[in-house]
């Protein structure tokens, strides 16, 4: 027969401590629902960043540099990547189910890079991402664009689904040829992006004025990687995309189109997570990469 009386007296209700559950350490996340930040405490950690590994330029791009066998150059980087950002084809397809990186599903697309490129629809359906366990989606949109409009609209169809779901929006700035890279411009891009719902924003880093970029955004802002840089270049962006309020970064082709990328997204972690600067950064990645300056 059980002990009741034992039992009874061990019992500690916690007389005197209020209840209280720690505010999140994403920005703008306190007000969501659970499930909503629960998947974005996948993505970001404790510290509220996050690195971030974008492998989906095959969705317009089709085989990219470095992207020819993702098995081979991506799936081995994914221990030290917070997120893994890719299509649900490639998803299902390459990266391992047993994987523990959060899950960034491109959910836009249309056009290849023989069309215009902003005229792209909503990808998938968001149930197709609660099956597949994704951290977010993502969508492209082109503010300035052509099919701006129509870009804005995929957006806020996938907000809106996503909250039924409880699966983050990451809206990606989609910066053409024709737009200036500037804080005006981005300014304006992620502003309009969180205001009609996405939880996270992904835009482009500029030399004047980032902090104001960042400052004006109500949900977290990740630095997009762009084309590829000199090593201490592409260091010394992320480390000042931080430093002005980024919560991270979400490095494609400045990784993966390394001689050494396992060396690179160690050194790039090293500057989110570990607040190295961008000259120690490069040191960590010439020792791990045996010396090597590309």
């Amino acid at each position: 027969m059980a002990d009741l009386d034992s039992t009874v007296a061990a019992k500690d209700y916690g007389l005197g401590t209020p209840q209280t559950v720690p505010a999140s350490p994403v920005k703008g996340s306190d007000q969501l629902d659970f499930g909503m930040r629960h998947r974005l405490g996948r993505i970001f950690a404790q510290d509220g960043r996050t690195v971030m590994l974008a492998f989906d330029h095959g969705y317009f791009q089709g085989p990219t540099r470095g992207l020819e066998r993702v098995d081979l150059s991506v799936v081995p980087l994914a221990p030290w990547a917070d997120a893994l950002m890719a299509t649900r084809g490639i998803m299902r397809t390459v990266v391992p189910a047993a994987s523990d990186n959060a899950l960034v599903l491109r959910a836009s697309g249309g056009p290849s890079v023989l069309k215009e490129l902003s005229d792209e629809r909503v990808a998938m359906d968001v149930t197709d991402a609660v099956r597949i366990d994704a951290a977010a989606v993502a969508v492209q949109v082109f503010i300035g664009g052509e099919h701006e409009t129509q870009s804005v609209h995929n957006m806020t169809q996938l907000v809106d689904a996503g909250l039924a779901v409880g699966i983050p929006v990451v809206g990606v700035t989609a910066v053409g040829r024709e737009l200036t890279r500037d804080a005006r411009y981005l300014g304006l891009a992620t502003r309009i992006i969180a205001e009609l719902g996405a939880q996270i924003v992904k835009t482009y880093y500029c030399d004047e004025n980032f902090a104001h970029v960042t400052a004006a955004c109500p949900v977290p802002v990740i630095m997009a990687g762009g084309k590829k840089l000199p090593v201490l270049d592409a260091l010394t962006m992320a480390w000042r995309a931080v430093d002005q309020g980024a919560s991270g970064v979400d490095m494609g082709r400045n990784i993966f189109q390394r001689q050494h990328p396992a060396a690179m997204i160690q050194a790039v972690r090293s500057i989110v997570h570990d607040g190295v600067d961008p000259d120690e950064a490069a040191e960590i990645y010439a020792d791990l990469s045996g010396g090597a300056s590309d």
